[in-house]
């Protein structure tokens, strides 16, 4: 009798129990990840972090990084547990989890869009599985609109989030400033909220709140403002697209197709730029038409995407986890929606007819339908290739050199940016021809220099000449050697292919000289 109750009560949990989404993410959130073979951009922050000589110097060069300081003094706290990168993973782990947590016990979505969206690409792959600081935003993002209404009594509590978002990413930054300017929105032209606040807030409330936010904003854009030495600057090398561009435009409008339906449409054929084009601005005007009965979370769309659109077409065309972002709009757009009752000021200004636009509603269910369910294949897919097929051949080649006694051994490496997840995962510093120095995370400033195979080796020779107590040096390189030296031997050792990123692929090689000094 015992066992056909609980039969009975865990066969409904998925229909009516969040907690089994969430339990059931955890559980392959954990697997995933520490599986997970972590790559440069994960494991360069943490170089940092760990060497960085003082908290000077540790500032100093979050600066050429182009991301705030809050994913920084969030691993140099985490260090301070366990000196093992690992952590960062659970840590990272943990911000995906309690941001699942929030969606799925607090957002107004039905069961099957929870399911759908916690298992999406972003959610159950981008954000999960890759250590970056850009799991924050969702984190943050689902805080805000969880505590959202706190704000009939205090700003301070939405006020603290929007810091901490700005201060997680330049995207976060961009999504916390359209969130403020929302909140700014409904404070100045939404008298009854206004004054249902002064009534029941704290006299300082109001000035505390605009001071946290300004601080935040200007730290945040203190940290990421390249140094005039930054040639590489998070990515950000190509300068800003003033000029009319339509190609690029269309480009740009691709990267809201992407974010919602994953494909990025190719860049050198007009008609699928045109295509994807179209379709993402049809999902945007749905959504806009949708929430015209709800102004002030339309507001938030509206800037939100414009914002980030921007910064797409002038600044950085982006990857998955930079235009991930509009999805994340959306989503929380769609979920502050919810906190309001539906009005039709908007309607009546625009002389819209309210019933004009009923049938909006059925075709922007079905297009956010087909966006989770893209989402969710999208996630299973990646979250499965990366059980399989790693990221990058980093943990394979620190593991080999560890069970082959090679890591107590002096290493030249090159290309130094690709080399920062063997020195994460080795925990250890090597010789960069590109600094002509010891090394391990890579900053794109004056002083590095690309280098050529040729003085690579060169410069091995001028280390056995000037370091006479190494007999052998071995060699790793990204790339696969192509070029020789009268003077040294080379002898390969193994190289490790299996990696999603094609130049995280490690050849490894023994450096000797032929002949001795006497």
């Amino acid at each position: 009798m015992l066992n056909q109750k609980i039969i009975k009560y865990t066969s409904r949990l998925p229909l009516h129990f969040p907690w089994f989404i969430i339990v059931i993410f955890s559980v392959f959130g954990l697997i995933g990840i520490l599986n997970h073979s972590m790559w440069r951009d994960e494991l360069n922050p943490w170089l940092i972090v760990r060497d960085s000589e003082s908290f000077g110097d540790l500032i100093a060069n979050i600066h050429y990084e182009g991301h705030p300081v809050l994913w920084y003094f969030s691993l140099a706290f985490l260090r301070k547990i366990v000196d093992n990168p690992i952590i960062m993973q659970v840590f990272h782990l943990t911000i995906t989890v309690i941001s699942v947590a929030f969606f799925c016990l607090y957002s107004p979505f039905n069961y099957r869009q929870k399911f759908l969206f916690s298992f999406g690409f972003f959610t159950f792959y981008e954000y999960l599985l890759i250590s970056r600081n850009y799991a924050f935003s969702m984190l943050f993002i689902f805080a805000f609109c969880t505590v959202f209404s706190s704000r009939k009594i205090t700003y301070v509590y939405l006020a603290i989030l929007l810091g901490l978002l700005a201060n997680s990413s330049a995207y976060g930054l961009l999504v916390s400033f359209s969130l403020s300017l929302t909140l700014l929105a409904e404070f100045l032209f939404d008298t009854r909220h206004r004054q249902q606040y002064f009534s029941q807030s704290q006299k300082y409330d109001l000035f505390l709140s605009i001071i946290i936010v300004i601080f935040s904003f200007i730290l945040s854009i203190y940290i990421i403002t390249p140094p005039t030495d930054s040639y590489l600057h998070g990515g950000l090398n190509k300068g800003w697209q003033i000029q009319l561009d339509i190609h690029h435009f269309l480009r740009s409008i691709g990267r809201i197709f992407g974010s919602y339906l994953l494909i990025i449409p190719t860049s050198k054929r007009w008609l699928d730029l045109i295509v994807c084009a179209a379709i993402a601005v049809f999902i945007v005007i749905l959504t806009l038409i949708k929430l015209s009965k709800k102004p002030v979370p339309l507001f938030f769309y509206i800037t939100g995407t414009s914002l980030i659109f921007a910064f797409t077409y002038l600044r950085f065309i982006g990857v998955h986890r930079h235009f991930g972002h509009f999805y994340l709009v959306l989503i929380a757009a769609l979920w502050l929606g919810s906190y309001y009752q539906e009005s039709t000021v908007l309607l009546d200004k625009l002389s819209i007819r309210t019933n004009s636009i009923t049938f909006v509603h059925k075709w922007h269910h079905i297009a956010l339908m087909l966006i989770l369910y893209i989402q969710f294949f999208g996630g299973i897919y990646s979250f499965s290739r990366d059980l399989f097929i790693p990221l990058s051949s980093s943990r394979e080649t620190s593991q080999y050199i560890q069970k082959a006694g090679l890591d107590n051994e002096f290493i030249v490496a090159s290309r130094d940016a690709n080399m920062a997840p063997l020195s994460g995962y080795l925990n250890r510093k090597f010789y960069y021809p590109e600094l002509q120095k010891m090394g391990s995370f890579t900053l794109f400033k004056k002083g590095r220099k690309d280098v050529e195979q040729a003085e690579i080796l060169s410069q091995i020779n001028d280390l056995f000449k000037n370091q006479g107590e190494h007999k052998k040096i071995l060699l790793i390189l990204n790339k696969k050697l192509n070029v020789g030296r009268n003077d040294l031997k080379i002898v390969p050792i193994k190289d490790f292919q299996r990696g999603w990123v094609d130049n995280e692929r490690y050849y490894l090689y023994w450096a000797e000289r032929f002949f001795q000094e006497r």
